[in-house]
């Protein structure tokens, strides 16, 4: 065998969550009181709409929001150059995440998706001015907070002669939900290997064996997927796709695996390819495999779909209103 191309990429769609516009740089038209900005840090898909509905929310605040810088070296780069003598009290970083796949904020224009082992892997640019130790860096992506040696990568990252402190939650973000502005949710999961459901009924026994200590009505959530009244689960899918290229030295040495559990064998026995799924968490009869030989080479996908309930978090002492995202509450974000 001559060489192993991995390339695994994942499409993570969050509900009621960019902006598509190829405007560089927009700053709110109000007075800043304080060195304060939002990067809204990605590009909506789709009807997605996640990165539209932050940008609105933030829009409501006396705060700088910049838009099109997707890479955190892009990101670091643009607070050295507009620190000028003032220092910067909140940066909010809005990002999609997931708890297989990392950031889809990037390491920089020729990188890849920031995790724990890609940010050690990368020489970043470091912060050279605005930041104190009072400075409040928040990363606005979905179950963050749960990566902890992710987030100490990234603390790192920001640091330089002095510490800020990190926020993230390890729930999701919801923006311009039908109710609230920016509410929290906490998810539950269950996967099966795309375009072969077993059925909503199926799966929410499933996903009822997983948690057995949340006492929800799984099956109405699994066929709800919006918030039907204030507080109410419901449920969203996305897929995560496996693709890997393995390059023979000539064609006659390309296996031809011609059945699921032929692939599944083949993956089995590659030490790299058995490290990623084990990296992932996913079982990998959760996935659907195909394979293919062209000359030497052999290409083997896979694709799974992450079934996602989403349970809004609620006030304690007011059911009826959703629970304020406050940083500074330890059950809502972690600090680091």
């Amino acid at each position: 065998m001559k060489s192993l191309v991995i390339l695994l990429s994942s499409c993570f769609i969050i509900i009621s969550c960019g902006d598509s516009s190829t405007d560089y740089l927009e700053e709110t038209t109000k007075s800043i009181q304080k060195q304060s900005v939002v990067f809204i840090a990605g590009t909506d898909k789709g009807d997605n709409s996640f990165y539209k509905n932050a940008k609105a929310h933030f829009s409501q605040q006396n705060i700088t929001i910049v838009k099109d810088l997707h890479t955190l070296d892009a990101i670091v780069s643009w607070l050295n150059n507009n620190a000028d003598s003032k220092v910067y009290d909140q940066i909010h970083i809005v990002s999609h995440s997931n708890p297989w796949r990392g950031m889809a904020l990037l390491t920089s224009e020729d990188g890849v998706r920031i995790t724990a082992t890609s940010l050690k892997n990368r020489t970043l640019p470091k912060l050279n001015g605005g930041i104190t130790e009072n400075t409040k860096i928040i990363l606005h992506s979905c179950g963050l907070g749960v990566n902890k040696n992710l987030m100490k990568g990234l603390k790192l990252a920001f640091s330089s002669d002095v510490t800020p402190t990190l926020y993230a939650s390890e729930y999701y973000n919801v923006f311009e939900g039908k109710y609230a502005s920016h509410y929290l949710a906490q998810p539950f999961y269950v996967f099966y290997p795309t375009a072969n459901s077993p059925g909503n009924k199926m799966l929410s026994q499933e996903i009822a064996m997983k948690y057995p200590n949340a006492n929800l009505d799984w099956l109405t959530a699994l066929d709800t997927q919006e918030e039907r009244t204030s507080g109410a689960i419901y449920s969203y899918r996305f897929n995560i796709p496996i693709d890997w290229e393995f390059v023979f030295e000539d064609a006659s040495e390309t296996p031809h695996l011609d059945n699921t559990d032929r692939i599944i064998d083949y993956i089995l026995e590659n030490e790299e390819c058995s490290f990623v799924l084990y990296e992932l968490g996913i079982p990998m009869e959760k996935f659907r495999w195909t394979s293919r030989s062209e000359g030497n080479v052999l290409k083997i996908q896979g694709k799974t779909t992450v079934l996602t309930v989403l349970m809004p978090l609620m006030n304690t002492y007011e059911p009826a209103e959703y629970t304020a995202p406050d940083i500074t509450h330890a059950r809502l974000y972690s600090q680091f």
